[in-house]
């Protein structure tokens, strides 16, 4: 957060190194690299919705992420003081960890467009526990609902 220049080249460098092991280990996208998606369903419904440029994808992400968290402790895999955890990290690096008001509905029809809807189900990368992502396809619709009005302001 202080802007090290030698701590945040360490931290970009290590990030780019550990994203092309799992993107070479899984090229087309069929395993581990799934889960590198964690936020990007909610977010892209967020970058559509409000036209691409409103919000930088790393933001629209992080809001995606927060819903995802959100939804994975309506799943019983978070705990609330999780999800405060993973808000206030993004808070700290001023990411927003909330999602605009578009309303349910048009959130969902966005999503439902997502390149990881297979079989008309929407897989989702959402969290076990913190650190521990995993692709579900099986939330209900209202539990889906609900973390996305949980997290919108």
């Amino acid at each position: 957060m202080a802007r090290d220049p030698d701590a945040l080249a360490e931290a970009i460098e290590r990030s780019c190194r550990n994203k092309a092991e799992v993107v070479a280990a899984d090229e087309t996208e069929q395993g581990e690299r799934a889960l590198l998606n964690l936020g990007h369903t909610f977010g892209h419904a967020i970058e559509t919705g409000l036209g691409y440029g409103e919000w930088l994808h790393g933001e629209a992400v992080a809001a995606g992420t927060m819903m995802a968290a959100e939804l994975s402790r309506r799943l019983g895999w978070l705990q609330d003081v999780d999800v405060e955890r993973v808000a206030t990290l993004f808070a700290r690096a001023k990411l927003p960890v909330w999602g605009p008001k578009l309303g349910v509905s048009r959130y969902l029809d966005l999503m439902a467009h997502d390149k990881k809807v297979e079989a008309g189900r929407l897989r989702l990368v959402l969290l076990r526990e913190v650190g521990r992502a995993v692709i579900h396809a099986d939330a209900a619709g209202e539990d889906i609902a609900a973390a996305i009005e949980a997290r919108c302001r």
